[in-house]
Order: C-alpha cells, then structure tokens, then sequence
C-alpha cells in the first residue's frame, strides 16, 4: 500500500489516496501504522477519498483507532496533497469532513506547490448539547469550575464539529498535562469524551497552546483545539477576536470573523512518501 506522510504544525498523520488506494478496515490500519515503533509513526491516519458533496472526503483516525470527526491540522494537508497530486488543480475548494463542508483557500510557494492552507473552520457551538456534556442542554459553559485530583479549573467548552475543553493556566511548560489531560479527556462531563487546551496568555493578541488529543493523547499541534482556544479567548475577554496561537509544532493565524466564522491559517509539509507491506 502507498503511503504519504504529512503534518501541519507538527500533527502529523499517515495518508491514503482512496482514489486509488482500497482500506477495508481504517480503524486496526490506523493503530498498526501509526505505531511510532513498529509502524510509520503518526497521530492517526487520513482517508482522502472521493466525494459526491465537495471536490474531496476526509476520514480521520486516531492512533487509537478510533474516528474522530474532523481534524484542522490534517484538512489543510488534505487540501495540498490534492492539489499537489492533481486530484483538482484550483485554489479554492470544499472539503468533507464529518463536520460538515469546509471551504479552504490555497497559497502555492515557490516550487509551485502548496504551502499554506486558510480554512473557513465554521462557527463555534457553544452549548452542552452542541459539544457534548451533559446537563441543561441550552447551557454555555464558559469559565466552569471542574475539580480533578487536587485542583479546580476554570474550564471552557467549546464544540468545532467535535468536542473541545479549554483551561487556561500559568507556566505552559512545565504544567503536567499528561496528569491532567487523560482525566478530564475521560470525565463523566464528556458523553464522546473530549480534546483538551492548556493555554498560556501572552498578550491580547498572543496565545500559546498544549493540547491533550482524545484518542491520540499529547499532539505538537490541534487545528480544531486552535479554534476552539480562540472562541474560548474571546469568551474569556482574554484576547482580541484575532491572535497568532503559537502551538509546540508551530503558529497558527486565527481569527474569530465578524461572519461567526473562525479561520485559521498555517502550513501543510508533505515529509515523504512510500509504500508499506500489509
């Protein structure tokens, strides 16, 4: 089976043309090849297949095996694998994701490929119901007292197509988030469970992000996390509706739109290619 392995400010995940490739059984594959030991070595494991809604279909999957709904880091690679592949050959084009439909816009570098990705990530869903907790379903969570072990946390939950929990805390680097990050990921709160952001306040236009993935555990980076940390700012009076997110893989440009829309910017590598024996 061919392979190309790609990330996006560090997230990085195995890719299959299902255009031309056949996967059968996506959830073990992805266990097997994104073993960083015995496999390729990844977060998880990207489908882009043909679509009958947009130019091209995305399938993500965790380390774990499990399906998550959408992944912002991984949709850029998408879209530059496409086109750099010849699968379209315009820059401004629809993805779908489990989601919804995303419009992307491509940059092209030098080399004539692409190298940066703006994705329209959607509106923020705000409510218990929309992410989903448990509790009044109408209900916002925004600043919430959560205790875990020995400490409470303000924590504010945010869905971007899938579930978000965003707490912000003082010295980022040396906060134990593999103590914390399984434990609230697998709280009673979370019916799906839940992605988690540890965010660092810089400036009004500054954040930085550790992020805790559902089913992959500490990522360098998380496109959705990105956008849930910039409508949890927002809502937090923390940041301007616009801010550079400096995740441990890399930057991301985000803006909370005056649409309701929030876009993040940032870059999609191509690392390599090859073929793997199953």
């Amino acid at each position: 089976m061919k392979f190309t392995k790609m990330h996006g400010a560090g997230n990085d995940y195995v890719y299959l043309n299902c255009f031309e490739e056949r996967v059968d059984s996506p959830e073990t594959l992805a266990v097997r090849l994104s073993n960083r030991n015995f496999g390729i070595g990844s977060d998880g494991l990207i489908l882009i297949m043909p679509s009958g809604k947009a130019d091209v279909r995305m399938r993500m999957f965790n380390s774990d095996g499990s399906e998550s709904e959408m992944c912002g880091n991984g949709v850029r690679c998408v879209a530059k694998y496409a086109f750099d592949h010849g699968i379209v050959s315009k820059t401004d084009i629809t993805v779908e994701t489990g989601a919804g439909i995303l419009p992307l816009q491509l940059f092209k570098g030098d080399d004539g490929k692409i190298s940066r990705v703006r994705v329209n990530m959607g509106r923020p869903r705000l409510t218990r119901a929309e992410i989903p907790m448990t509790g009044e379903p109408s209900a916002t969570v925004v600043a919430a007292p959560l205790t875990v072990l020995d400490r409470t946390f303000g924590i504010t939950c945010v869905s971007m197509g899938n579930p978000h929990c965003v707490i912000f805390v003082n010295g980022l680097d040396d906060f134990p988030v593999a103590t914390y990050g399984p434990l609230i990921e697998n709280h009673e709160l979370f019916p799906r469970r839940t992605n988690v952001e540890f965010v660092e306040i810089v400036s009004e236009r500054e954040s930085r992000q550790r992020t805790w993935e559902r089913g992959a555990g500490e990522t360098l980076a998380c496109g959705t996390g990105s956008s849930a940390v910039t409508a949890a700012c927002v809502l937090n009076n923390l940041t301007e509706r616009k801010i550079l997110n400096h995740l441990t893989g890399g930057d991301l440009e985000m803006e909370w739109s005056d649409d309701g829309c929030i876009y993040m910017t940032g870059p999609a590598v191509e690392v390599f290619s090859g073929e793997i024996s199953l």
